[in-house]
């Protein structure tokens, strides 16, 4: 089985975040990977905000820790675990951009990089940061086209609707010679885009039933990966019900899990990790 983690400590979503993670740091964060890298857990996430208006952050948080800086840092600490943006935001670079960038993080990790992507919808962030948001969609899907050319490509090439660039080098290229991309969202249409553009969908803000629906109404082609979220797990506390919660997504139509575990410090953490892997058979990344 897979099972990723939905890492704690880089965001701070009100009602979500417990008491211990807004104090914690870079040190916290890198002793929860270490162990996750070697208890065998497939990935960590990191999501993207650039900034926020003060009413917008009251309700999804103000902490966003940046995914690049963070995960060089936890490259250097872990040897196996992947390296998933959940989600970069597409408006917000230039393909090339997100080409060179993480092209870097997928060498100095050993090829260990996932590309979560996104359209957006915080109409302010993409105000405050001069990016165009209507049109988005065809703008994120041809951003999509262009990467898929120029990742682990050290001379690319590509002519699309709204991005086109020729005889330029991107070195160091990524490591991977097909870096996997995942889509977030939660509607058909975000499924449909990483059906057509990519290797995986990281959906979020449904119930089971809500993934269950959308997966059977649009076909998977074979490898596709599905990422779904498993939050609150206890597995030193409640095993069954741990155990319980991801068969049940399993059964909704996931390939990965992305888990998240109660904990009141990070050795805690750790120590939840270790329980957690101690009740399924993982799937090394």
């Amino acid at each position: 089985m897979k099972v990723g983690i939905s890492s704690p400590i880089v965001t701070a979503v009100p009602g979500n975040v417990t008491a211990w993670e807004q104090t914690a740091g870079i040190s916290e964060l890198a002793t929860i990977a270490e162990a996750a890298d070697k208890l065998g857990f497939h990935h960590l996430t990191c999501s993207e905000h650039v900034a926020l208006p003060t009413q917008v952050a009251e309700q999804r948080g103000g902490t966003y820790w940046d995914p690049l800086a963070t995960f060089g840092f936890l490259a250097a600490r872990t040897s196996r675990i992947r390296l998933a943006t959940q989600v970069l935001v597409l408006g917000y670079h230039h393909p090339l951009a997100i080409a060179k960038r993480y092209g870097t993080l997928d060498q100095v990790s050993n090829g260990r990089l996932v590309l979560g992507l996104g359209v957006g919808s915080l109409e302010e962030e993409f105000e405050l940061l001069d990016a165009p948001f209507g049109g988005r969609g065809a703008r994120a899907d041809d951003a999509l086209a262009a990467l898929r050319a120029s990742l682990g490509v050290e001379r690319p090439s590509y002519t699309g609707s709204h991005y086109t660039f020729d005889d330029v080098f991107v070195r160091p290229a990524a490591k991977q010679a097909q870096v996997p991309m995942w889509i977030g969202g939660k509607s058909a249409k975000s499924l449909e885009r990483a059906v057509s553009l990519a290797q995986g969908w990281v959906p979020f803000g449904l119930d089971l039933a809500g993934y269950r629906s959308l997966l059977e109404r649009i076909e998977q082609p074979a490898g596709f990966d599905v990422v779904l979220p498993v939050s609150g797990l206890d597995p030193i506390g409640a095993p069954e019900k741990a155990i319980s919660k991801i068969s049940a997504t399993i059964e909704a139509g996931a390939t990965i899990i992305n888990a998240s575990v109660r904990s009141t410090s990070a050795v805690h953490y750790v120590e939840q990790l270790e329980a957690l892997a101690s009740l399924v058979e993982l799937e090394n990344p």
